[in-house]
């Protein structure tokens, strides 16, 4: 159990999930505690380092996710991902990924996606799912069921609620307005209304040490797309020579767009390669002003280099007789920022003999590895034009362990064997794993009667437990 002050009380401010099973509760007397839990451990809270650390957290999905993240309080973060989740696949994709690279860092997390930041943090902290989207316009279903400390209240608020009998947000928010403001001053009513999206509420994002940023402000607002290009123009050119000064070069650019309502809207375009180019960084941002939303005026733009790397000096080509080295790079930063980074890759060779394994996806103008392709695939053991990401189970006939299938059904069609080759036989990888130790496939080409070939295997060697399921699976596809 974590101990702390919260004025001059010493409460309870975090508890492992043993002690809440005893009936620990974080707000409670550390006397309390000690009571209800005798050799209760106890520990100091360092609640400075808390933060700190949240913060460096913030930072860190800032450059790996969205342009405007911020911290929610002592244990939450809030990410405003309008126009930075197509990158990322899409709203549930991001949520995965997003998990997955707080897990990697040790950390659980509850994830939620809402048109507000009010009913994202009812949603993280209520609800029983890992991951959970809101549909937009559906907030005001989605917490009425909710208790009324997920809006973000002072204790003593919630308290009394409960007394009155409202321990609901349905009945909160049926209940008349002009008594409760009475009673408990406006903060009430405006939790709800920003949970609602009736009232607008700012994010104030975080920012990385000393970043490369510019701003402009105007005395006027503005509105009209051509208006937005032509200042975009503006601050690309001393956002660039800030980056030469520097030596650095710009990997990821977010754009702000402060509103008069106190919104924010955001662009965010990456790069394949460290680059200072003014026109190209231009026209990055440009295409994504169709996305811009700048409601009754944007009174204030900030462009910021997020991620910034050295630039390295390339000699220019000076003889007739050098050939000149294609550059990709802008091609795929324009592709990339309309289809999403994942959606573009290139494929290289790794070292392994199981099929899964002996390729990776990597981004198009990463560096080459040391592997390379086979010249030539033996003659005997061709593989086959499409692989599937996953070995899809079939079912098949076989006469005997060492034979291929007479007949096989896949996705429900059922395929005549008209001849076959194999098998060819694929042992585990005993150092990454001991459970394949001992494991085998037995690969065969087989082709059915019209002519289609396919690339089948069976999970064992047909004869002994431990080496396999025995099971056969469909793992690629001939031309």
């Amino acid at each position: 159990m974590l101990a702390g002050r919260e004025g001059s009380r010493r409460v309870v401010l975090a508890a492992d999930r043993a002690a809440r099973r005893t009936g620990l509760a974080v707000g409670m007397p550390v006397a309390k505690a000690q009571a209800l839990l005798p050799g209760l451990t106890v520990m100091p809270a360092r609640q400075d380092e808390d933060r700190a650390a949240l913060v460096r957290l913030a930072l860190w999905l800032q450059q790996r996710v969205t342009p405007i993240a911020a911290t929610d309080g002592a244990d939450g973060l809030v990410l405003d991902t309008t126009g930075a989740d197509h990158l990322l696949g899409g709203e549930p994709m991001m949520l995965r990924d997003i998990a997955r690279r707080l897990k990697g860092a040790g950390i659980t997390a509850r994830t939620a996606v809402a048109d507000t930041l009010g009913a994202a943090h009812a949603m993280t902290r209520t609800s029983v799912g890992a991951a959970v989207i809101v549909p937009p316009g559906e907030q005001a279903m989605a917490l009425a069921d909710l208790p009324v400390a997920a809006l973000r209240l002072p204790a003593e608020i919630v308290a009394s609620l409960t007394d009155l009998g409202l321990t609901r947000i349905r009945a909160l928010a049926s209940a008349p307005r002009a008594p409760l403001v009475l009673r408990f001053g406006d903060i009430l009513t405006r939790r709800l209304d920003q949970a609602y999206g009736r009232v607008d509420e700012p994010i104030q994002p975080v920012r990385p040490v000393d970043p490369v940023t510019v701003s402009r402000s105007f005395a006027e607002p503005i509105a009209a797309a051509e208006t937005i290009a032509r200042y975009i123009g503006k601050l690309v050119l001393p956002l660039c020579a800030g980056l030469e000064e520097r030596g650095l070069g710009a990997r990821r650019l977010d754009l702000l767009l402060h509103r008069v309502d106190s919104a924010i809207q955001a662009v965010r375009v990456a790069l394949a390669r460290p680059t200072r180019d003014p026109g190209h960084l231009q026209r990055l941002l440009s295409e994504r002003i169709e996305t811009i939303d700048p409601g009754f005026g944007i009174e204030r733009m900030e462009l910021t280099a997020v991620l910034a790397e050295p630039l390295e000096q390339r000699q220019q080509i000076s003889s007739l007789i050098d050939a000149p080295e294609a550059d990709l790079s802008g091609l795929v930063d324009t592709l990339a920022n309309r289809l999403g980074h994942k959606a573009l890759y290139r494929v290289v060779p790794v070292e392994s003999d199981v099929p899964e394994r002996s390729v990776r996806r990597v981004p198009p103008l990463a560096p080459v590895g040391n592997a390379t392709w086979p010249e030539k695939w033996p003659e005997s053991w061709p593989r086959p034009t499409r692989l599937l990401s996953h070995p899809e189970p079939i079912e098949t006939m076989a006469m005997l362990p060492d034979h291929p299938p007479v007949f096989f059904v896949w996705r429900g069609v059922r395929h005549k064997v008209q001849c076959a080759d194999g098998p060819e036989r694929v042992f585990g990888e005993w150092w990454r794993d001991d459970a394949e130790l001992a494991t085998a496939r037995d690969y065969f080409r087989v082709e059915n009667t019209s002519g289609e070939r396919f690339w089948i295997y069976r999970a064992g060697d047909g004869e002994h437990g431990e080496t396999g399921s025995q099971r056969w699976f469909l793992h690629g596809l001939f031309a």
